[in-house]
Formats: C-alpha cells, structure tokens, sequence
C-alpha cells in the first residue's frame, strides 16, 4: 500500500470546480501523467475502485466556506497493490473531523480489507 497526500487531482472528478484549477500545478498534465504511470503499474486507486464516476474530496480550503459548498479537492490518495486490492471490501472518506473548528484542511481516507479464503469472491 502507498497513501498520502500526494498533491495531484488526477480527473476532473476530483477537483471543484475544475476550470478554476487547469493552470494549477496539482492539475497539471506531467502531474497526471505521473499518476497514470502508478496505475499502469498496477497499483489500484482504492477510491476510485469502489466509487467510480463520483465526485469526492479530501481537501477543502478555509476560505469561502468551501467545506460547507463542497467545493474540494482529492489530492490524498490511497494505492493498493494487486493482492491487498483483492482483499478491499471498504473504502472512503471521513469528512467529520473536516468540520469540526481549528482541524486540518484535509480529511483521512480510510480502507477495509479482508483476508479472502482461497476461491472466495470479491464483493
């Protein structure tokens, strides 16, 4: 497993709105192309892999109430190899602690695996 937060929003999913951030340096395309480079090596955006096709952050700025409008960002990331991502059964974000007063301006992400017996299926 590689986490952190690694300051890339690699689709325009994982940035609100995405026009105000196309000359940015997280949405830049050597970024995203280092990214994808992760993928094709067979790491497994575990996000993604279980939310496919929706929006979701892990970073709001403190400034015009972008938490509370969730107007964010997804530049945290959690990577599963090939044998851990056969063993993710959850995975998302814990955005509580993002609204609580003087806490980060990022949120954890959080995953689930489970060892599976030998033939037993992925959910």
């Amino acid at each position: 497993m590689i986490a952190g937060d690694f300051n890339v929003m690699p689709t325009d999913l994982d940035v609100y709105p995405p026009n105000r951030w196309r000359d940015d340096a997280l949405f830049a395309s050597e970024v995203r192309a280092a990214y994808a480079r992760l993928l094709e090596q067979g790491w497994t955006d575990a996000l993604r892999e279980r939310q496919p096709g929706v929006h979701i952050y892990t970073f709001w700025k403190y400034w015009k109430n972008s938490f509370e409008r969730d107007a964010g960002l997804r530049i945290d990331h959690v990577f599963l190899n090939e044998k851990a991502a056969a063993c993710l059964v959850g995975v998302d974000v814990d955005r509580r602690p993002r609204g609580w007063d003087k806490t980060s301006d990022h949120a954890a992400v959080w995953i689930e695996l489970m060892q599976r017996s030998k033939g037993q299926r992925k959910a």
